[in-house]
């Protein structure tokens, strides 16, 4: 276990800023049984549908994934019914609404680039989905055949959550950053979390009930590319923001490996934050098994509030 790419990501203290999986809207749709390290197509999924569903989302802002209940995951036959998930991240417009379907293919009938918009529309007349009224949902990555901290962590931390009585607990196919295990994401806001722990899953759970963002083991929301979601967590945390939908990242300028990113609030307040793309020393695995590499990483180099002066300008 000591060689494992999240014991070294810990050990040397590595940041999770700005790490975590791009998504506008998550698709999720319930697949019990084995995953494989590209789960829509090496499941008990028709792999015929997994290739349409990847080749459907290409562009549109949406990222389909598998979850499944928490526990053992035997070959065994499939349920007649499956539970599906869309949820819409972006600030001002976030929902999650749920349905049931017994013909996985059905969805191949939304229309993926409106529901990447955030339109909900085509998910209630297609699947005659409606808002999600129950619990936020922590999605927890455990698939073990796309790396083994996966499984070894996240595993254990499902289960624990799911047995302690939590509600909304999933297992999910892949969050990206397997150094950073156990990962979770949280929907309907779309921020994700990295080296989870129980107590904390609950709290970030909690305050997702309330409409609050906990910004501790945060690696950032997904409705944002990566030097936004580190510029948006440095300015939640500067100014001691909690409310979920209160910062939108309204512009990113600038290119690798430096970022000028303008925060806004709902009240009018704006901020510029300069992200600087750094290199992760010394080299380590980005996965179980890979060669050593330097992972890049999001740093926050500055936080500035702008005048109405300079907004006007």
């Amino acid at each position: 276990m000591s060689s494992t790419c999240s014991t070294l990501s810990r050990a040397l203290d590595e940041p999770v800023e700005g790490t975590a999986a791009t998504a506008r809207t998550w698709l999720l749709l319930e697949q019990p049984g084995p995953w494989g390290a590209k789960a829509l197509t090496s499941s008990h999924l028709d792999p015929a549908l997994g290739r349409a569903l990847e080749a459907a989302a290409k562009g549109t802002g949406v990222r389909v994934a598998l979850i499944r209940r928490p526990g053992r995951h035997a070959d065994s036959r499939m349920p007649a019914t499956r539970r599906v998930y869309v949820a819409h991240t972006v600030p001002g417009n976030v929902w999650l609404h749920s349905a049931t379907t017994t013909d996985p293919a059905r969805l191949l009938d939304l229309d993926l680039p409106a529901l990447g918009r955030g339109e909900a529309a085509s998910f209630g007349a297609v699947l005659g989905g409606e808002p999600h009224d129950g619990d936020p949902l922590a999605l927890v990555c455990t698939n073990g055949k796309r790396d083994r901290c996966c499984a070894l962590l996240g595993r254990p931390l499902a289960a624990e959550l799911a047995s302690s009585g939590v509600e909304g607990v999933w297992e999910v196919t892949h969050l990206g950053g397997h150094r950073f295990s156990p990962t979770v994401l949280v929907l309907p806001y779309g921020y994700a979390y990295g080296r989870a722990q129980a107590h904390a899953v609950k709290e970030v759970l909690h305050g997702a009930r309330e409409g609050r963002i906990v910004t501790e083991g945060c690696r950032g929301g997904s409705a944002w590319e990566r030097p936004g979601q580190a510029a948006e967590l440095a300015v939640r945390r500067a100014v001691r923001e909690e409310a979920a939908q209160a910062l939108s990242v309204v512009r990113t300028e600038g290119e690798a490996p430096r970022w000028e990113v303008t925060v806004a609030h709902v009240d009018g307040r704006r901020w510029r934050v300069a992200v600087a793309q750094g290199t992760s020393l010394p080299p380590r695995p980005e996965s179980c098994g890979s060669v050593l590499g330097s992972p890049a990483r999001m740093d926050v180099v500055d936080v500035r509030e702008l005048t109405p002066a300079v907004m006007a300008g």
